[in-house]
């Protein structure tokens, strides 16, 4: 089977030139023709030998993802769904405006966490994508629009790694694929304007850290470990102190001076203004608790109901008052303006088409610990 070259960050596409018998600088003309130009085919790599490009289309290929849909909203919106085989199908989000253009990427098919407000972990979990996979996304997304638009420069500006998945559950498949991302041989995305997304894998933001440290968002949607526990199930693992310590130390190396905490507003479950304080003292704590602040942005995200969640939005003026406190208390606080929803594109609407292949004995046991039940029962 040929290799991906999709597969490779730079430096690995280097070695694998070496592998060949080639010089390491082939490496970087190959990369600049398939992520900066967009080239699926070794024909149109014109500057390479004729004999280099037998060479390539004998042991490689350029292998993007199938579409099997496509949809636009009134918005401006795209998202696409993509088959990743065996079944499986995976969504990514193009979000236009003026000042950028933001893809939203698939790290997995299905999600493990199961977070009881999101739409993809109801699905259960089937595999991990490859980096071939995960780059394909913005490979697609980039040159389809760019013909599109009959633009030669960047449509992609913003990348958030916030689509179906838990990308730091898939470690050693999204490093190459930041790499490729960041390379100014690849797309040139800024550390500062590529964000990945946790629910808080501890021991994966402190490697992340050191591997490949770009913007950082958390999930935090709850303030306490109690109510944590219920609706973000990682906690038990890694608690709020844990998952505290990792971004503080994460500060050191990251891009920005502050991490985003996104915080899904649910109606009557997590939305009092007491749990706005207790947000405000986790990340400000008295000096007797001797831990220093942790610089944040709060992003309040307006749940998107979906049938088997259970769950409620919470009201505007419920939100306008819980964002009006954490404002009050000097916390840079922002609503993430909906979009998509038309198209079940918006945050946390994400299912595409996922067998679950996780083990039956596992998921009723998950389901005695998570369980789907009225918004009054998780309060």
């Amino acid at each position: 089977m040929p290799v991906n070259l999709l597969e490779f960050d730079l430096e690995q596409l280097s070695q694998y030139c070496e592998s060949l018998g080639e010089k390491r600088f082939r490496a970087t003309q190959l990369f600049r023709w398939i992520h900066q130009r967009g080239a699926n085919s070794f024909d149109q790599m014109t500057d390479l030998a004729k004999s280099l490009r037998v060479l390539l289309e004998s042991h490689c290929a350029i292998t993007p993802l199938k579409v099997i849909s496509r949809q636009n909203s009134k918005d401006g919106t795209i998202k696409w769904l993509f088959d990743v085989g065996g079944g499986d199908a995976v969504e990514t989000v193009f979000i236009p405006e003026d000042d950028r253009g933001t893809l939203c990427i698939s790290s997995q098919a299905g999600c493990a966490v199961g977070c009881v407000f999101c739409s993809t972990g109801h699905q259960g979990f089937s595999r991990n994508l490859t980096t071939a996979e995960i780059v394909s996304q913005l490979w697609f997304a980039e040159h389809t629009l760019r013909s599109e638009f009959a633009r030669s420069e960047r449509i992609v500006s913003n990348i958030v790694m916030m689509g179906m998945g838990e990308p730091l559950q898939n470690y050693s498949a999204l490093v190459p694929a930041l790499k490729t991302m960041l390379s100014d041989h690849g797309y040139g995305i800024s550390r500062r304007r590529l964000t990945v997304s946790t629910s808080g894998v501890v021991p994966m933001i402190e490697r992340l850290g050191r591997d490949a440290p770009v913007a950082l968002a958390v999930s935090l949607h709850a303030p306490n470990d109690t109510l944590r526990d219920r609706l973000v199930p990682l906690n038990k693992k890694y608690p709020l102190a844990e998952l505290r310590q990792a971004c503080v130390s994460y500060l050191a190396v990251a891009p920005r001076d502050f991490i985003t905490f996104e915080y899904c507003m649910l109606d009557g479950v997590n939305d009092s203004l007491e749990h706005a304080q207790e947000i405000v003292d986790w990340l400000r704590p008295t000096p007797s608790l001797k831990l220093q602040p942790l610089p944040a942005k709060i992003n309040l995200i307006p749940f998107n109901p979906f049938p088997a969640s259970g769950l409620l939005c919470s009201s505007p003026q419920t939100v306008k008052a819980f964002s009006q406190l954490l404002l009050a208390a000097g916390i840079v606080t922002t609503v993430r303006k909906t979009r998509g929803d038309d198209i079940d594109a918006a945050c946390g609407q994400l299912a595409g088409e996922v067998l679950d292949r996780t083990d039956v004995v596992h998921r009723m046991s998950k389901q005695k610990t998570i369980p789907l039940k009225p918004i009054e029962s998780l309060q």
